[in-house]
């Protein structure tokens, strides 16, 4: 198995992209992992503990945060991200992970992968965190502001079949994100889209509200990906002030540090719990290849970890399953 790393894209590249390649290539020997990016800054930190199944693979040019995304792709064609790109369309690796710019990431899954062919648009599918630590697959929170309902039913069935191939869950349960509960709330994708998604061959368990997400109600979750990006930064935020919150009350006083000493471990547990790096990186599902889009400030941690969800990924033929689905679904 061959696994490409955009080792420029990110906010600690490429130090944190060699960091988990390595101990990726420690943990899965039978995997090779490809640093795509700038040799003269790769190679030294490989330096003298590089093993045999690392390689790296030169790229002149780097895709910025500020890059306007479909000019970056069309005019940077020796960039890291669009070379990793090629590599996946030209079946030279099994996959590529990406921490760099999403717009670029998602127009590199549309521009150089190319759609699987059925897809009217993929989607980003990031892991929210949930109480149980097994958390809840969302789609799309961000490659399309904008959804039909036929686009949700899509969403609803290349979600069920990852969680299903990469997470082993035999009935993943689907939910569609509303503001109420009952059939008939919503806006009028989601009304549409309801009737739509219970003729769907999905388990189909209703409308969710954005307030039980933490609490998994579902395994799948669906929506536009205006409302899903809302839904996924007042996550962020608000776990980001209640461990501000936290850090502020246990050592406000000698008491309140005694405190924090009886609890740390179980606060640890809770903080790891809503970490993006213990997920890796969400899937663009609906490529016609693998492509994983980890956070801009993934640590080597959170590389390796998206590593292990290609190779699982790779290993139970994801994008195979999601091309003979939407292919049988469009007989």
């Amino acid at each position: 198995m061959r696994i490409a790393i955009d080792a420029m894209g990110g906010d600690h590249a490429p130090a944190a992209q060699v960091e988990g390649a390595l101990l990726a290539a420690a943990e899965w020997s039978d995997t090779t992992v490809v640093l795509v990016g700038d040799s003269a800054r790769i190679e030294p930190l490989l330096q003298g503990r590089k093993p045999a199944n690392v390689e790296v693979r030169h790229a002149s040019e780097i895709i910025e945060a500020e890059d306007e995304p479909v000019k970056a792709v069309r005019r940077k064609k020796d960039a890291s991200m669009v070379i990793a790109g090629r590599m996946v369309k030209d079946r030279e690796v099994d996959a590529m992970i990406s921490a760099g710019n999403t717009g670029a990431l998602m127009t590199t899954g549309l521009l150089v992968v190319g759609r699987i062919k059925g897809i009217e648009r993929p989607a980003l599918a990031p892991m929210l965190p949930s109480l149980d630590g097994e958390g809840v697959l969302a789609l799309d929170l961000g490659a399309n502001m904008d959804a039909t309902p036929e686009q949700l039913v899509q969403y609803a069935i290349m979600g069920s079949i990852y969680r299903s191939k990469v997470h082993g869950l035999k009935e993943p349960r689907v939910g569609l994100l509303n503001v109420g509960t009952e059939a008939m709330k919503g806006n009028e994708l989601t009304k549409a889209a309801y009737p739509l998604l219970e003729q769907a061959p999905v388990r189909f368990v209703g409308n969710i509200e954005s307030r039980d997400i933490l609490k998994k109600p579902c395994d799948v979750i669906v929506c536009d990906g205006f409302a899903g990006n809302i839904m996924l930064k007042s996550l962020e935020g608000a776990a980001s002030v209640i461990f501000s919150v936290l850090k502020t009350e246990f050592t406000r006083t000698w008491y309140t540090k005694l405190a924090a000493a009886v609890v740390k471990k179980g606060i640890g547990q809770f903080r790891k719990k809503m970490d993006y790096n213990e997920h890796g990186a969400a899937p663009l599902l609906g490529v016609d290849g693998l492509v994983l889009k980890s956070h801009g400030s993934s640590n080597a941690l959170a590389i390796k970890n998206a590593v292990r969800q290609a190779r699982i990924a790779v290993s139970n033929e994801l994008v195979s399953s999601i091309r003979v689905e939407i292919s049988n679904g469009s007989e």
